[in-house]
């Protein structure tokens, strides 16, 4: 009896020597703030969303709503080509290059910095594979072997151990349609409106991410891409700056797309002179379209864009529409709290009072820690015993 006695006092001995020390922290007593969210703290917060927002997707929808676009599709029977379309000649005459006039109206004037655009659909540019081939040291001007290519540029890295160059599926993908735009006047003479394809490119991807070789010579031992008519060096013969590497229609393909529809910066409308220092005047226009670009074998359209931009950018409504949802959401929320608060919410006292209640119950149902440890010794004795 007297050893179970000793076992029992040795076992509560080492059980308080576990014990954490009697310190704040280790005892869980250091000041804290827990927020409490009720209806009360909530609402304002609530009405300060719906507040902020609405004002701001107004801004941006309007903003938005200000920037002028014109839209013209040349795909199928909008480019047609003698008693056919382009996408048929294209299909009878692959590799060849089809030409059309596409003849389009402007009720109004475009007013401002006009820019084309060329517009794709149902292209997934965005696809993996696709987005990996290339190799980043050819386009930076290394001097890069057909067996140093990177494996990603396949099955478009080279044929009889020549590099293509570029090589890859975006580059042998580039979009290669030629477009000019003209104006008739009231007289109906035809205006040629120049358009400057220079600074269509990031300065950051020209200046840093594409260059071209120091050596001249190293051009020798590349071809262009399958689906290349001409080379990567004759891409501009009439701006040295602008050919090669640093090609900044090739730039601009280069810069993947996120999405399957997407839009890309073709040319800048040069308002220098003419009719078209303020923008484009309203009247008849035409698009004069060398077709060489498939479309139809992926189910895909083209488009060309005239449009003008603003301090968010391009016409996106998305952005507006977005905020003004959220706010209209928060708005609808600020009213029903403030029902619920109104209605259902308990007085000062009638809380004051609960909580103390919530307070004695939980007080009354806890023992005390001396008959904690008094009856635990005892469980311990039956046990030993």
């Amino acid at each position: 009896m007297n050893k179970s006695v000793d076992n029992s006092v040795r076992r509560s001995k080492s059980s308080t020597n576990r014990c954490p020390k009697g310190t704040k922290f280790k005892q869980q007593k250091l000041p804290a703030w827990q927020p409490v969210v009720d209806v009360k703290t909530s609402l304002p917060l609530v009405i300060a969303v719906a507040v902020v927002f609405i004002p701001v997707g107004t801004l941006l929808l309007i903003t938005s709503r200000n920037v002028q676009e014109v839209v013209i599709p040349y795909t199928g029977d909008k480019c047609e080509y003698r008693s056919s379309t382009c996408d048929d000649f294209l299909r009878q005459n692959p590799g060849l290059m089809c030409y059309c006039k596409v003849k389009f109206e402007l009720q109004e004037a475009i007013k401002g910095q006009v820019y084309m655009l060329y517009g794709l659909s149902n292209f997934f540019q965005n696809h993996r594979r696709y987005v990996k081939s290339r190799d980043w040291n050819q386009l930076r001007g290394s001097k890069v072997d057909y067996q140093q290519l990177s494996a990603n540029c396949e099955p478009y890295r080279g044929v009889y151990n020549k590099s293509y160059a570029p090589c890859g599926a975006i580059a042998n993908s580039l979009f290669n349609d030629t477009i000019a735009l003209s104006y008739e006047d009231e007289t109906g003479s035809i205006r040629p409106v120049t358009l400057i394809r220079i600074g269509i490119a990031w300065d950051s991807d020209k200046n840093a991410m594409f260059r071209n070789p120091t050596d001249p010579n190293s051009w020798s031992k590349t071809v262009p891409p399958p689906n290349w008519h001409l080379s990567v060096t004759q891409l501009d013969q009439k701006i040295s700056d602008n050919t090669g590497y640093q090609n900044e229609d090739l730039i601009v393909w280069m810069r993947t797309a996120a999405f399957p529809n997407f839009r890309k910066l073709y040319r800048i409308v040069n308002h220098t002179a003419g009719p078209f220092r303020e923008g484009l005047p309203p009247g008849s226009y035409s698009l004069d379209i060398g077709y060489a670009f498939p479309v139809s074998d992926f189910g895909g359209t083209k488009s060309i864009v005239l449009t003008t931009t603003s301090w968010l950018g391009g016409r996106n409504h998305f952005l507006g529409i977005a905020y003004l949802v959220v706010g209209a959401i928060f708005s609808l929320l600020s009213v029903a709290f403030a029902a619920i608060h109104k209605n259902y919410t308990r007085s000062a006292s009638e809380q004051h009072a609960l909580s103390k209640s919530l307070v004695t119950n939980a007080v009354q149902s806890v023992p005390s820690m001396e008959h904690r440890g008094r009856r635990g010794i005892e469980d311990q004795d039956d046990t030993n015993t």
